[in-house]
């Protein structure tokens, strides 16, 4: 079983700036790509920012220049820096992490729980 446990959202003002953390834990043989993805009420779970286990990342065009993620690929964690944060960027935010759980061939997607992010003034 493979489980991802997220960490560090919260509140924060305009301009603020908060880190997410995910780390992935289990039976895993190996992790391909890991990202981040958010969500509103209302609205479909979109793509913040994902990373491949070589470390080439891709961005939402609303958050290029402002989120950075990255990967420790010995830890299977996954980071996601959050700095001019503006009101729009409030969601939850859930990790993602493409898996090969050990002693499986076929490769599956894992969740994590979400975390709250709240920009507000």
């Amino acid at each position: 079983q493979v489980q991802l446990v997220e960490s560090g959202g919260g509140s924060v003002q305009p301009g603020g700036s908060l880190r997410l953390s995910c780390a992935a834990s289990g039976s895993i043989f190996s992790i391909l790509g890991m990202g981040w993805y958010r969500q509103t009420p209302g609205k479909q779970r979109e793509l913040v920012a994902r990373i491949t286990s070589g470390g080439t990342t891709n961005y939402a065009d609303s958050v290029k220049g402002r989120f950075t993620i990255s990967r420790d690929n010995a830890k299977n964690t996954v980071y996601l820096q959050m700095n001019s944060l503006k009101p729009e960027d409030t969601a939850v935010y859930y990790c993602n992490a493409n898996v090969q759980p050990t002693g499986r061939i076929a490769w599956s997607d894992y969740w994590g729980q979400g975390t709250q992010v709240t920009v507000s003034s």
